[in-house]
């Protein structure tokens, strides 16, 4: 479940409260009563690093790999580049 920040722009109280994607936002503060409280944007709490798993896992280009000519071993073959 997210945990989404609050403000209230009445009385500048903050919460983080945490509730389903679906539930409806709150809007009644609960420090000073008005119905100025609002969601505020802020950073998401995980990152993305790396080359993403599509493009690592199951990426297919459509063209064949080559093939190294005196063992038949893929194109990372050390026998591919002249060496024995």
């Amino acid at each position: 479940m997210p945990i989404y920040e609050y403000r209230c722009s009445s009385c500048g109280a903050q919460k983080d409260v945490m509730q389903k994607i679906g539930d409806a936002p709150l809007t009644t503060c609960p420090e000073c009563g008005a119905e100025t409280f609002g969601k505020q944007i802020s950073a998401a709490g995980f990152q993305l690093k790396g080359s993403g798993y599509y493009a690592t896992d199951f990426k297919n280009s459509g063209k064949p790999k080559e093939q190294c000519a005196p063992c038949g071993a893929a194109s990372t073959c050390p026998m591919a580049d002249g060496g024995a």
